[in-house]
């Protein structure tokens, strides 16, 4: 017998073993990315760990919720949903992390980072309810006033949730992620910091102060530059018919990172500044031609009016076999995953006598029998709508009409719309900086008045909008004639196009307009 030699493999013979499971790992990863046919980025790649988080009921239910809410009713191409929209901030998260990442690789940029980045981009509007931004901005508040609630909340609730139910978190360590810490990252770009900030220390605890700029891509608490903003602008232009006058390309070429008081932020070229104000611009026109078009807002006031009244009578199953209602769905993420804008169908087609008034409100947006506006004014001096509301009652004097009788008020519901360029009444850019083409890396300050004298002097306006529920002739007529009465009163804009609504009234004419509203009850 001789005995057997076994030799050591070649190094050559090592390097191919070594080559050929590479490629088995990279035909694995391969194989699981997935491309999306996007009408506005094109084709998109997603990352393995991506596809398993829109593969979830969590993230597929906002295939069921409009972009837009109500606004669709008006503009019929604003069929999109917040589905495609939050595809599309998490491919823009990823472009904008990897421009920097490129450009300026002293940032150490991980893999780990720019995952957590794009899984934020893609979560971040998770926690939307039914027409999106009615449900927070109008239902909430009026179902439930002392709970200052926010769908960035319910999006950290919805993220948490989903990542327990679908067993994420081994599928994120397989993919490099280090838990706890990385989950607190992408809530924080989400929400911003989870726990309130001691004063003077650093807020964040997924990244450290050296990566703080990561925070300002998903959604930037400091002026407002986001790839949020980016996809919506895009999508929601193309989708209205409105032309977007910002190309987020042209910023991804020239966004990189600077030292601002001894902190790293994003900043652009100079050159870019006049871009950035037409963003804003563009954000309030939109704002202004399609967000807050008062057709879209009196089918929203009508939607919410019917989920109120339906409010108590839709069960929605959720955790434990406990039932919750459309305004408690909030409080548990099983329930409120299964709250879409289905919630409309289910009491427009009900057949129950408790849905009875809410059915009947909805049939009357299906059909087109709306509330009309009344007209529309601006205070010369902000208003807190809360005040409004104690001051006036419910913005009209409630003591109009006799005693016992319901109010003209009742009739005439109202809204206060703030208009700005993201932060109030603060011009944003004076938060953004920028750097020149000859040091790159000293970040500077640009005066609006460095760059054009036909910029806005004012960032931020209200407008007071009044609906009558009631839509013959006599009852609008009486409630314009009121409705620029009480506007003279208060000393703000006369209201347009009012014609001979605009003479003061005689208290005679006041108590002939009040009359004939409760007439018409």
């Amino acid at each position: 017998m001789f005995p057997v030699i076994l030799h050591p493999p070649s190094p050559l013979g090592v390097r191919l073993q070594l080559l050929s499971s590479l490629k088995k790992l990279w035909q694995i990863f391969a194989d699981a990315i997935k491309v999306f046919n996007d009408p506005i980025h094109g084709h998109i790649e997603m990352h393995p760990l991506l596809v398993r988080i829109i593969d979830t009921p969590q993230f597929q239910r906002l295939r069921y919720i409009k972009q837009l809410g109500g606004t669709y009713f008006v503009f019929p191409g604003a069929c999109h949903n917040r589905f495609e929209h939050s595809i599309g901030v998490g491919h823009l998260a990823g472009r904008l992390v990897q421009a920097l990442n490129e450009r300026q690789p002293e940032l150490l940029i991980s893999p780990r980072d720019m995952l957590c980045v794009q899984i934020a981009g893609l979560c971040h509007d998770l926690g939307h309810g039914p027409f999106s931004h009615m449900f927070d901005g109008m239902f909430i508040p009026k179902m439930r006033p002392d709970y200052k609630w926010k769908h960035e909340m319910a999006s950290v609730q919805m993220f948490d949730h989903m990542v327990k139910v679908n067993s994420l978190e081994p599928v994120m360590k397989e993919h490099g992620l280090v838990l706890p810490t990385d989950l607190l990252f992408i809530k924080e770009q989400i929400a911003g910091p989870l726990d309130p900030p001691h004063p003077g220390t650093w807020p964040y605890q997924g990244r450290s102060e050296e990566k703080g700029f990561l925070y300002e891509i998903v959604a930037n608490k400091r002026n407002g530059i986001d790839v949020d903003k980016w996809d919506y602008f895009a999508r929601d232009c193309y989708h209205l018919g409105i032309q977007n006058n910002f190309d987020y390309r042209r910023f991804l070429k020239f966004a990189r990172v600077c030292e601002v008081d001894n902190k790293k932020h994003i900043c652009t070229r100079d050159k870019e500044v006049g871009n950035l104000y037409d963003m804003f611009h563009t954000r309030n026109c939109l704002h202004r031609r399609a967000y807050q078009h008062k057709v879209g807002n009196i089918i929203e006031t009508m939607i919410t009016e019917a989920l109120e009244k339906a409010d108590k009578h839709i069960k929605i199953l959720g955790s434990g076999g406990k039932i919750f209602s459309i305004s408690t769905a909030i409080d548990d993420m099983e329930a409120y995953t299964k709250l879409t804008d289905h919630v409309f169908e289910q009491i427009l087609y009900s057949s129950s006598k408790e849905l009875a008034e809410a059915r009947a409100i909805l049939n009357n947006v299906v059909v087109r029998k709306l509330y009309k506006c009344v007209g529309q004014t601006q205070p010369k001096r902000p208003l807190d709508i809360t005040m409004v509301r104690d001051s006036e009652g419910d913005l009209f004097s409630s003591h109009i009409g006799a005693p016992g009788q319901q109010p003209v008020c009742a009739s005439l519901p109202f809204q206060v719309i703030d208009m700005d360029y993201g932060m109030k009444e603060k011009n944003p850019i004076n938060n953004v900086r920028f750097y020149c083409k000859n040091d790159p890396s000293k970040a500077i300050k640009i005066r609006k008045n460095q760059v054009s004298q036909l910029l806005p002097e004012k960032f931020a306006e209200q407008l007071i909008r009044v609906y009558c529920k009631r839509t013959d002739a006599k009852s609008l007529e009486a409630a314009k004639k009121y409705f620029v009465q009480w506007c003279i009163n208060k000393d703000f804009i006369k209201p347009q196009n009012h014609g001979s609504a605009s003479i003061p009234l005689s208290l005679d004419e006041m108590r002939f307009c009040c009359t004939a509203l409760e007439k018409s009850a």
